[in-house]
């Protein structure tokens, strides 16, 4: 708490210090990272010139001016060559540091942002240890220049649009395909013509009801997000800080019951950067930041309940006036009720639909999810320049704590199905079956409580220094840890390593630097702890050697090549994987008196060898600028193999190394699969005015390739070993169409899968067994389980005048997916979507699309194969937004110094063959366009 008292005094010195003269240092205009700061690397800045390959940088401060965003890394994979949202270069699992401080992307809103660094390559990454092994995501938070007070407020207010919903069938088609699939089964229809009819009509609804959950009677056609920000900066040369204060809040779609009071999540962020100069020597920083988040919300799931719950089921809500009079038990439910609804009506259900989320969200009570996040930072930097010419101290330590919880009223209600007559031609209820009671206990729960804490230090040499203006050097000697502990896991995520950074450049033209880390890590057993990961990376600028220096056509041409072998414990699942592990129970065999069944067995065996995975790579990159600043490109080639990955696989070892009962294993986990990729990414982007119009078109892009070049596996056929196969293969059946009838089931191989009519799928028999089983399995396409194999990202933008425009496109193209959710594999007493309408009859044969339905479980038909498979290329739309600066009407003497409005549009439009399928979520909340009006204002 002293540490915390300390930080926040800093702070309010800070904003009582004088105000000195403004220091501009960005172009409002053009997304450029000042180059009198550097852009962050790996624990230090570097000029620009000088960035080491494989690294991408963006200044999300200067994009703020045209791109409003409400989310740290919204549509980055169209800015940053090699980042596709999910991972870098295809690896997944990236480590994302806010500050230097391992965080979440939600952590930090983009108008606190100043950059975001993509550390990419090993040299890139080697300095953050074991677990950076696969790239680094580095965000930046602003900081305050010295210069007259500026106060930066900005509002938006924006409404989300609902880009589609899943499209059911209504309750009279459903009845008649229900009807269908029972005759299929071999079974009477369920319900008659007339049942049917009544539904179709809609004379009654609730009667006969027809329900449907996506409907403007449950749901709002839009919903709103609102947010207000205000950052102040200033400071002198002695003390600068930066705050920013924001809060925001946004609706829900829900529109009836408690959800229309009661759905909503809300937000108030609160940061403090500050830095002081106490001497020549001597500075430090002192940041901190606050989130409180609240989200309320009823105790249902709504959307998992819209896709599942059939129409016919039941009416959500019975009138009361259309209760017989005469009927007196249900008038005494109705007096009784403590959830007369509109004091109109009593809560639908039956006895299979005694919860319900309409009912739930009318009478269910209410929920509050509450969220705490306090990230506290703290900083010195010495110059040591009179031990040593360009010699320096830095040492950081920070504090995180999450914390969040639920609070929830849970009531109990009671919901009523109804007994109708129409004995004078009129409908009307003669009789209800209550279920449940109404009971409202007035007591708040406390449940999911959860914390995390994150511990963070490092403490660093840095030497940088220039001999005759010609020899540029620069090391780091570092040592670098932090740990997080989260409440229910045992043991803490930790990281620990000594790095080291040599780096040499001869004027600028010929670069060498090494970079590596002594990495230690408690998953592994002793002896096998710490492990060296040296990376070395070579650049060469050509267009200073003679044959290039004044062209005309090349202004700046640079070759990067870098390699290295990093050691991770990133993907060991769990500590002590190494130990044997042996239990106690469930066994058949006793070794003492009276113990029953109690047997000591074995369930993995010991390995005092397991080491370290390794992440070895070779990458080449070029870049340049060219055509005086016209044009300018980047790009990088990279191979990298990770070996060593932990598997524990019976076919390495004798059978008699497991049992089947009981169930006993020595096997241990070893090192042994190895994955590789090989790709490139690129960056190119033309700078032209034309005209009165200034125009930037920038093109991103990346292509990956992921091998398993080693596997422990044993098949009888060739065709599934899954060595030299992507990573994220799909595997599956291949389909033949369906059975035509009787004869053509008679004379194909055996199912194995159920039992199968015409109309069900048929599929080919690989190895010509005259079997179809798991040994029928092929591989079907990649199915970018860390991302598109191929990302195309383009962003374009032009200034006229006071006018300015942008938009961002993104494309990701070369992967699958697999039509395998409810909506498609519907089967027994599932919901039926409209994609049954293509079902296989007699009638339609030849031209069905989609199997015989059934009442049974279709396990022959619903089984991955290439009949679901779909290619989801897709290039979307991802923002547009138009600017206008109203400063020039504010005259000379002003208090408002820039004034400025935007509109944006963002998710505006999908091109896909599979569009429909895309923008459609199924058991979860719709996705949905997003419309933005923002006024900004500098005082």
């Amino acid at each position: 708490m002293k540490y915390i008292k300390i930080m926040w005094l800093c702070g309010g010195l800070a904003a009582a210090m004088p105000a000195a003269q403004a220091q501009d240092t960005t172009d409002t205009r053009e997304a450029k990272v000042p180059v009198k700061e550097g852009v962050q690397v790996a624990f230090r800045k570097v000029d620009p010139k000088d960035l080491p390959g494989g690294i991408s940088i963006v200044d999300v401060a200067g994009q703020m001016n045209r791109n409003y965003m409400t989310y740290s890394l919204e549509n980055m994979d169209a800015w940053a060559n090699g980042f596709n949202g999910n991972s870098m270069w295809g690896m997944g699992s990236y480590l994302l540091v806010i500050d230097g401080v391992p965080r979440e992307a939600t952590n930090v809103l983009p108008t606190e942002i100043a950059s975001i660094s993509f550390l990419k390559g090993v040299n890139a990454v080697a300095l953050y240890g074991s677990r950076a092994a696969k790239g680094v995501v580095y965000i930046t938070t602003k900081r305050g220049q010295a210069g007259e007070q500026q106060i930066n407020i900005r509002v938006n207010a924006g409404m989300h649009v609902p880009r589609a919903y899943p499209e059911y069938l209504g309750s009279a088609e459903y009845m008649s395909l229900y009807n269908e699939a029972r005759r299929n089964d071999g079974l009477t229809d369920q319900y008659s013509a007339a049942t049917i009819y009544n539904h179709a009509s809609g004379n009654n609804k609730y009667r006969y009801p027809n329900v449907d959950y996506y409907s403007d009677e449950y749901l709002s056609k839009v919903f709103g997000r609102y947010d207000a920000t205000a950052e102040i900066t200033g400071g002198n040369e002695k003390a600068r800080y930066y705050t920013n204060i924001g809060y925001q809040t946004s609706g829900s779609l829900l529109n009836f019951g408690e959800a229309k009071r009661n759905d909503r999540a809300d937000r108030l962020n609160l940061r403090g950067n500050v830095d002081i100069t106490l001497n020549d020597f001597i500075s430090c920083n002192v940041d901190a930041s606050a989130i409180f988040y609240t989200g309320k919300g009823v105790n249902t799931n709504y959307w998992g309940g819209a896709a599942s719950l059939r129409p016919h089921r039941f009416a959500p809500l019975l009138p009361i006036d259309m209760i017989e009079p005469e009927d007196e038990a249900s008038q005494i439910y109705v007096k009784n009720s403590n959830n007369l609804i509109d004091g109109k009506y009593l809560l639908g259900g039956t006895q299979l639909d005694q919860s319900n989320p309409i009912a739930a969200i009318y009478a269910g009570g209410n929920n509050k999810y509450t969220s705490r996040q306090f990230q506290f930072n703290t900083g010195v930097h010495a110059d040591l320049r009179r031990v040593l010419k360009g010699l320096s101290f830095r040492g950081t330590m920070a504090v995180d704590y999450n914390t969040s919880y639920n609070l929830a009223f849970n009531n109990s209600y009671a919901v009523y199905a109804p007994t109708w007559n129409n004995y004078a031609g009129q409908d009307l209820i003669s009789n209800l079956t209550r279920y449940n009671q109404d009971a409202t206990t007035g007591v708040q729960t406390v449940s999911n409580s959860w914390y995390r804490q994150t511990l963070s230090a490092t403490g660093q040499f840095n030497y940088v220094n220039s001999i005759r203006e010609k020899h540029n050097l620069s090391a780091v000697l570092l040592v670098n840890g932090w740990q997080q502990s989260e409440s229910q896991v045992y043991h803490a995520t930790s990281n620990a390593n000594l790095g080291l950074q040599l780096g040499y450049n001869y004027q600028q033209t010929y670069y060498v630097d090494f970079s590596g880390a002594v990495v230690h890590s408690a998953k592994l057993p002793e002896g096998k702890r710490q492990a060296i990961s040296p990376t070395v990376s070579l650049g060469w600028r050509l267009s200073n050697e003679n044959f290039l220096r004044g062209s005309g056509v090349v202004d700046d041409l640079r070759l990067t090549a870098s390699a290295g072998i990093l050691h991770t414990d990133l993907d060991i699942a769990n500590y002590y994987l190494y130990q044997g592990v042996y239990t106690v129970l469930g066994s058949w065999y006793g070794w003492k008196d009276g113990s029953g069944i109690q047997a000591t067995e074995s369930r993995r065996g010991d390995n005092r060898d397991m080491t370290f995975p390794k992440r070895e790579e070779i990458s080449v990159g070029l870049e340049g600028s060219f055509f005086k600043g016209l044009l300018k490109a980047e790009g990088n080639f990279f191979v990298n193999k990770i070996t060593g990955n932990l598997i524990q696989a019976g076919v390495l070892f004798p059978s008699f190394f497991t049992t089947g009962w009981p169930v006993s294993s020595f096997i241990p986990y070893v090192n042994y699969n190895d994955d590789k990729r090989m790709g490139f990414d690129f960056n190119v982007s033309v700078h032209k005015k034309l005209g009165a119009v200034d125009w930037r078109l920038g093109i991103v892009g990346s292509y990956y390739k992921t091998t398993a070049i080693k596997r422990a596996e044993v098949y009888e056929d060739a065709y599934q070993y899954r060595k030299d196969k992507p990573l994220d293969a799909i595997w599956g059946l291949q389909s033949l169409g369906f059975f035509r009838d009787a004869a053509d089931i008679t004379n194909s191989p055996t199912q194995t899968f159920g039992q199968v009519k015409p109309g069900d799928m048929k599929y080919k028999d690989q190895n010509g067994d005259g079997v179809i089983d798991g040994r029928d399995e092929v591989y079907l396409g990649r199915g970018g389980w860390y991302g598109a194999p191929m990302t195309l990202g383009i962003n374009l933008s032009a200034q006229w005048k006071q006018l300015s425009f942008l938009a961002l496109g993104v494309g990701r193209f070369g992967a699958y997916g697999m039509k395998n959710s409810s909506y498609f594999w519907v089967d027994g007493e599932d919901k039926y979507s409209i994609v049954v309408r293509d079902r296989w009859t007699p009638a339609t044969a030849e031209t069905a699309k989609y199997p015989r339905l059934t009442t049974f479980n279709s396990d022959n038909n619903f089984r991955s194969s290439d009949f679901w498979l779909y290619k989801n290329n897709r290039f979307d739309l991802a923002k547009v937004q138009v600017s206008y600066d109203l400063s020039s009407i504010l005259g000379a003497r002003k208090f408002v110094k820039e004034l400025g409005v935007y509109v944006s549009g963002a998710n505006l439009l999908t091109i896909s063959a599979e569009r429909q399928l895309m923008e459609t979520n199924v058991g979860s909340a719709p996705q949905t366009r997003f419309y933005n009006l923002g006024v900004k204002a500098l005082f």
